[in-house]
């Protein structure tokens, strides 16, 4: 069984059990969250898509780790001929997530 969920705005494809990286949220660590923003619903071959969402579906989690940070992704800048090099690095931070139930 598994979900397409919309969380912070992106689509996730989810089962119970797995663990994934989403944009910050508000619960701290260890709360549980639930999004009932749920795209499409698959058990076992019988599929149901939402008109926008499907209803009555919840994906229930759990918050791992509400200070993770994804992998730095560097800027270099450079104007050639003219001396100008400029390098700047940036890790974007994250909530990780397992997911509980999808109900």
């Amino acid at each position: 069984m598994y979900a397409i969920v919309d969380i912070a705005g992106q689509q996730f494809k989810v089962e119970a059990g797995s663990e994934i990286f989403v944009q910050r949220l508000p619960q701290a660590k260890d709360e549980a969250v639930e999004f009932d923003k749920v795209l499409l619903l698959d058990n076992d071959g019988k599929v149901k898509v939402g008109a926008p969402y499907v209803k009555g579906a919840v994906v229930k989690a759990t918050v791992l780790d509400d200070q993770a940070k994804a992998d730095k992704v560097l800027v270099f800048k450079k104007i050639r001929r003219k001396g100008f090099q400029k390098c700047n690095g940036h890790r974007q931070k994250l909530t990780k997530i397992k997911i509980n139930e999808i109900a």
